[in-house]
Parts: C-alpha cells; sequence; structure tokens
C-alpha cells in the first residue's frame, strides 16, 4: 500500500455490531446505539459475476395509492455528483418524489428529504459526499426527523456502505443505481420503523419502464442503456451499474416522440457505452447505428449521445451519422491515452492505430466533425515515452477539447493493486503540458470558425455577464452574443467574430430565424 492511499480496512470491523434478527427478507443490527434494517447490501464478488439471467422489461411501475401522500406539506431536495447519467438518474428521483406529494426546495433548512445521488468515478467525488455528509449532520441534529438518503454508484460500493455503517449513522437510507424505483417503498420503511434501511442490489435486476421524470430546460436526457460490459482496469463503472442491457427500440423511439410532442430542442442519449446498444438483444439484429437512423426521422430539432467506445465505433453508425439532418456532428470518443502500452494496460481493447483510424475516417465522412475525448494521465507505470505518444496522439487528432484527469485508484478495481509509480509531482507536470496541448487546438478550432455563420441554441445569461447571452452550436461549441432575453430557448443565427480558448463570441443576425419556424 502506497503512502497516501486510504487504509479502508478500518471500516470493516463490525466487532461491535449486534444481530438482532435474520431471515430471507435481510437482518437487522445495531450499531453504537442506531439499528439498521439491511435488506440487502453490496457484494463486490456478485456485481464482478455476468450471468446469463434473462433481463425483463417491467411496464407497470404506478406509485402505489397508499404512497402517493406520503411527501404530502413536505419538501424535498436532491445533490447530484458525477455523470450525465447521475444527473438522469435524478430527474427519476425527483419524479417519484413528487408523484409522492413532495415539492422541491433549494433551502435544505426548509427539505424534510435529503439525498446525496453520487458518484464513484474519482476519489475526490467520494471525499466531497462524505464532507457534505459531515456538514449534514448538524442539519439533522437540529431537524431529527429530517430523512437522509445516500444513493448512486458510491452506494454499490462495499467499503462505502460499511463506512457510512460505522461512522454516519445518522443516515436514514441507502439504496443503489439498480433498486431506484424501490426509493417510495424504502421512504416508507425509513419513515415508519425509523431506522437506517440498507437496500443495495448487487445484481442488475429488470429494465423498469415508464418511470415518472421531472426534466428541466430545453434538453432532455434519454437513456438507451444501462450497464458496460468493458472493464476498463480503473474504472468502477461496471460493478457500480451492472452488465450491459438495452432498452427496447420501440421503447426509446416512443420516449424520444413524447420529448418532440413537449417541445424539447435537444435530447441527449445515454449510456456508459452507447455503441454496445442492442448487443444483447437475442430477437433482434438492432444496433445503435439502426437506432439513430430511426431518431433521425423524428422532429426533434437536436440529437446527442453520450459516451462512445471506440471499439464498438462501427462504419455503420459512421454512415447513419453522417445523413446529417438533426443528428449532431460532435462525437466524444474517449481516448484516456495514446500509447498501445499504457491502453493495453487499461485493458481498453484497441490500439492507437486503430483509434487513429477511427478518427480519421469519422472527419473524412461526417462534414464538420467535432471530436472531444478524456484522456487520463500518470496511469501506473506510464513512462515520459508513453506520455508523449498521447500529446503526439491530441496533436495528430486535433481535438477540439479534452476532459484530462491525473489517474486516481479506485478501490476494487485490477489497477487499484497496480504499483501507482508516477510522482504527484511529474503528474501534475504532464496535465499541465496536456492541457496547453489542447487548449492550443481549441484556440485554433475557434480561430477557423471566425467570419462563420453558425445556428446557436440559447440556453440562458452568460454566467459572468447578464447583458451578454449564452448557447451552444451543433458541434457544442459555446458561444457569447449580445441580445434581447426573448431570445433564450429559441435558435439564432450568430456571426462569429472573436475567438477564445475555451468560448467564441458572435454578432446575432436577426434574419434568418427560420430555425424558429
Amino acid at each position: 500500500m502506497t503512502k497516501d492511499a486510504k487504509d479502508y480496512s478500518k471500516y470493516f470491523d463490525f466487532s461491535d455490531a449486534k444481530v438482532l434478527s435474520e431471515d430471507e427478507f435481510g437482518k437487522k443490527i445495531r450499531i453504537r446505539g442506531r439499528e439498521i434494517n439491511i435488506m440487502s447490501e453490496p457484494n463486490h464478488k456478485r456485481e464482478k459475476q455476468r450471468g446469463k439471467e434473462n433481463i425483463e422489461v417491467l411496464y407497470d411501475n404506478a406509485i402505489p395509492e397508499d404512497l402517493k401522500a406520503i411527501g404530502k406539506g413536505k419538501h424535498y431536495l436532491v445533490y447530484t455528483y458525477g455523470c450525465q447519467m447521475n444527473e438522469h438518474d435524478s430527474e427519476t428521483i425527483k419524479g417519484m418524489l413528487e408523484e409522492m406529494g413532495y415539492q422541491p426546495t433549494e433551502d435544505r433548512k426548509e427539505a424534510d428529504i435529503i439525498l446525496l445521488n453520487t458518484c464513484a468515478i474519482r476519489e475526490n467525488a467520494e471525499d466531497k459526499v462524505f464532507g457534505e455528509l459531515g456538514h449534514l449532520k448538524h442539519l439533522k441534529t437540529e431537524k431529527p426527523d429530517l430523512l437522509l438518503g445516500v444513493c448512486g454508484c458510491m452506494s454499490q460500493e462495499e467499503n462505502v456502505v460499511n463506512r457510512i455503517l460505522q461512522k454516519h449513522g445518522f443516515v436514514d437510507m441507502i439504496f443503489g443505481t439498480h433498486n431506484i424505483h424501490r426509493l417510495p417503498y424504502l421512504i416508507k420503511e425509513a419513515y415508519f420503523s425509523k431506522e437506517m434501511v440498507v437496500e443495495v442490489w448487487s445484481k442488475e435486476g429488470d429494465i423498469i419502464e415508464n418511470m415518472p421524470k421531472k426534466r428541466q430546460g430545453l434538453r432532455a436526457w434519454v437513456n438507451i442503456m444501462y450497464g458496460c460490459d468493458k472493464f476498463c482496469t480503473y474504472c468502477i463503472v461496471p460493478f457500480t451499474r451492472g452488465k450491459e442491457r438495452s432498452r427496447r427500440p420501440e421503447d426509446v423511439i416512443a420516449e424520444v416522440r413524447d420529448l418532440a410532442r413537449q417541445g424539447f430542442k435537444e435530447i441527449t442519449l445515454l449510456g456508459q457505452n452507447v455503441n454496445a446498444y442492442g448487443k444483447d438483444f437475442t430477437d433482434i439484429k438492432y444496433g445503435f447505428g439502426d437506432l439513430m437512423d430511426e431518431i433521425r426521422k423524428i422532429d426533434i430539432p437536436r440529437v446527442r449521445f453520450t459516451t462512445s467506445h471506440p471499439r464498438d465505433f462501427d462504419d455503420h453508425l459512421i454512415e447513419v451519422l453522417a445523413k446529417g439532418g438533426n443528428l449532431v456532428e460532435h462525437i466524444h470518443l474517449p481516448v484516456q491515452s495514446g500509447s498501445t502500452e499504457v491502453l493495453k494496460k487499461m485493458s481498453r481493447k484497441y490500439s492507437r492505430e486503430r483509434y487513429l483510424e477511427l478518427a480519421h475516417k469519422i472527419k473524412q465522412t461526417i462534414p464538420g466533425a467535432v471530436l472531444t475525448t478524456d484522456i487520463i494521465v500518470g496511469f501506473p507505470g506510464e513512462t515520459d515515452e508513453q506520455f508523449e505518444d498521447t500529446l503526439s496522439l491530441v496533436r495528430e487528432v486535433g481535438f477540439d477539447f479534452a476532459y484530462t484527469y491525473i489517474y486516481s485508484p479506485r478501490e476494487g478495481t485490477p489497477a487499484a493493486v497496480m504499483e501507482d509509480n508516477v510522482p504527484m509531482e511529474v503528474k501534475k507536470e504532464r496535465l499541465q503540458r496536456l492541457n496547453k496541448a489542447v487548449q492550443e487546438y481549441s484556440y485554433e478550432a475557434h480561430e477557423r470558425m471566425k467570419g462563420q455563420v453558425v445556428e446557436v441554441l440559447v440556453e440562458g445569461e452568460s454566467k459572468n455577464n447578464d447583458e451578454v447571452l449564452s448557447g451552444r452550436t451543433r458541434g457544442n461549441k459555446l458561444v457569447h452574443f449580445e441580445g434581447p432575453k426573448e431570445l433564450i430557448g429559441t435558435f439564432v443565427q450568430v456571426k462569429i467574430t472573436d475567438a477564445k480558448s475555451w468560448y467564441i463570441k458572435g454578432e446575432w443576425l436577426p434574419l434568418p430565424q427560420a430555425a424558429n419556424n
């Protein structure tokens, strides 16, 4: 264990826990005076298994009548950490809470239930959540009837649940990513039993359709599949989100059509690996390219997707995306490293050459393609030469933007037991050099746009200046320009006048506004 590594073993010492009862429905234990009802708990060994169990699709998921008024006169607050999938899960959680009678609030002192929907990708996300729990402890002391819950990816990790049980006994509920639909029953159990309720399924269970969702704004997330089977050595997601399982195409298409009817201007199709969509179907041959080809015909102005795995990005999908229309030309294609040796250690299942070939094919086939990516620096054993391979790949592809990270070990992943032998000062120096290279290419791409007229979906006022409006192009470029507030929520034409590293400035052209008709 390295000097900086966390010692999780202390959270597994349950010598002071007393088992009160145990049966087929779970067990009740007492730790430091708090009774805990463990209906099911995460099990890393079970999460690793990829069985042949049939995944059923369940459509009847209305909130039971006796639970529809449980939140009447009460308020909820949901904090979301992490990726778009977590954001979308929070929309479902909020939808269920409102069907149970709860009203939203931004004031934690007014809230009767507070849920932390958590992320497990990086250690700092975990630290944020435990820091937040420390603040909420005081609120719970002042307001004992407050229901406090932890859910999401962190809840799928054994060490996290055990740490909460040992150190944060004031938490009332812990549930995972596979049993969000059980929230109404868990709230009822926590209210009436006054015990901490733990229900985290290690196995995925079924696909639950027709869940209520609270969507706001111009954009909507649409889950097309769940889970991931790639098992990259640094990634905890295959354990926290389970095996790949795709929603039926007719259900996805019906949801997108409904969002079009509701007037949403943009949708983003979500999956841990959207390119693998449909590979688990046994009765039909239907992949992600087929789904995109059908969604292309639906009257919704913009369709995005995230995230892609290069290994599954096939020629059919590229051909469909090249048709354009409402399928935007922005493609997020995580590379993680430009070194074939490092990619092999990461178990990414493609080489540097294969990635470059794919990137060039996308740029040649899709007019105006905008490529963005994810890159990790300082992976265990990464040499200076291997990092230089990453820099040269960035230059060769010419990414418009990249999310860059210093490698952070996650407990339970194969990489966590590799020797983390790249010193932190080296990792930071590499990150600075990488960011500088990405910034240069981003600026160059923006310079090339000067003088062009682009379509912008106006999202709101600029964060730094309420006299300036802010929106995004089809290629996901952030644009700032001056114009009347009535433009918010519409498509406008903007002539690009100035380039910055991370955004572009432009001038609103009142005509034409054909995109709004």
